[in-house]
């Protein structure tokens, strides 16, 4: 009878990662050793595996689309939750019509389900009380609807978006057209519940394309859609603090100081390029205010700030840079150029007026500041010295 014990290292030779297995046997008593050096190929085939380049972008795109289908999963997990949200929401608004059940039932209703998915979420009293709210503002509103279709499209649209905006598009809208605008913004841009809050508290439907533009006559039609909807009016500086005396370079200043938070107001595909950027022209040097690049018109943008009303002569200043940047920045791959004036104020007639013998395409916006902190407070504030010394007392 033969008793055989084996015991194998595995080494990893040269660069290539040669595989050899190195194994000592004992056998009736006696240890034996030996390697597989001189059948590699061997090797290879029956115990290891070595790593090409092949595998490795193999390997690679297996792992993208485990994470892409597991994105998937979740998405249509959020998507079966909020479908048996709405349906708990249709059937709770059926029985407090139908059946006259009072609030109370909702408790009971709320302690039954938590007995009975003691690990499931949202069962709660206060939730319940949501989830037919949200029914509620939907399909009530469905009425303000044209085509019964429309409603369809909206509901798949509303149960793709976590409960959690859900609610707050919910409660912060008035009516169903608004709350869509912000359901189709949050797909669009993958917004967070926070920047969701934001916007909405920004009152961003009443304000987006509301600018005074020539984009319609100035730009291709894809485009021109597209660049409408990016402008706003007024522009929210509010996430500024001004004295009230200030000037466009201290605007300037605390544009760039909160480049962040501009961003965010400006909206989705804006890229910061730069402040005071020079241009030559002839003999002649000129700097813009501020230069970004709009990734999904796929052009420049020159924006100009103006801290008094708007000017016909604004328009004008705003045009020359427009088509300098034309001639002297963009290639072929981008897009016409598009100006944006900003002022503290402006007369929409005459900003109308304005553009209609402007060659480039601009628009013309106000913004407001509502957090200007005037000398005389200023003033009566206490300095950092003042403070010390009355807490060192």
């Amino acid at each position: 009878m033969i008793v055989l014990y084996c015991v194998i290292w595995l080494f990893l030779y040269g660069e290539k990662e040669t595989l050899m297995v190195k194994y000592s046997c004992k056998e009736n008593g006696n240890w034996q050793e030996g390697n597989t050096n001189g059948r590699k190929n061997v090797a290879k085939s029956e115990v290891g595996f070595s790593v090409t380049e092949e595998y490795r972008a193999w390997i690679k795109d297996i792992k993208k689309r485990i994470k892409q289908s597991q994105i998937k999963a979740s998405v249509k997990v959020n998507y079966e939750l909020l479908n048996l949200y709405w349906d708990l929401g249709r059937d709770i608004v059926e029985k407090q019509e139908n059946a006259r059940w009072g609030d109370s039932f909702l408790a009971v209703m709320s302690k039954d389900l938590k007995k009975e998915f003691p690990d499931m979420a949202g069962f709660s009293t206060q939730n319940l009380k949501h989830i037919r709210y949200w029914y509620r503002f939907y399909s009530l509103g469905e009425k303000g609807l044209q085509l019964v279709t429309q409603f369809e499209i909206v509901e798949k649209m509303i149960k793709s978006i976590p409960w959690g905006h859900n609610q707050r598009i919910a409660y912060k809208c008035k009516d169903i057209n608004e709350a869509i605008f912000y359901v189709q913004k949050t797909l669009d841009n993958n917004w967070s519940r926070n920047v969701l809050e934001h916007q909405i508290d920004g009152k961003l439907y009443e304000r987006q394309g509301k600018a005074i533009t020539n984009f319609q006559v100035k730009l291709p039609e894809p485009q021109s859609d597209l660049a409408v909807q990016t402008l706003k009016d007024p522009y929210n500086f509010d996430f500024l603090t001004m004295r009230e005396e200030y000037d466009e370079k201290e605007l300037e200043d605390a544009l760039v100081n909160q480049i962040t938070q501009f961003l965010l107001e400006l909206g989705t595909g804006f890229s910061y390029l730069g402040r005071q950027v020079h241009i030559k022209v002839g003999d002649s040097d000129f700097y813009m205010d501020l230069l970004f690049y709009q990734v999904r018109l796929h052009c420049y943008v020159v924006v100009e700030l103006k801290t008094e009303k708007f000017k016909p002569e604004f328009a004008g200043k705003l045009n020359f840079y427009v088509t300098a940047v034309n001639k002297n920045m963009k290639t072929e791959q981008d897009n016409q150029t598009i100006g944006i004036l900003i002022c503290k104020d402006k007369d929409d007639v005459v900003a109308e007026y304005a553009l209609d013998d402007i060659s480039q395409p601009i628009g013309i916006a106000q913004y407001e500041l509502t957090k200007v902190l005037r000398d005389e407070f200023k003033s009566s504030l206490p300095t950092i010295e003042e403070i010390e010394n009355e807490l060192s007392e």
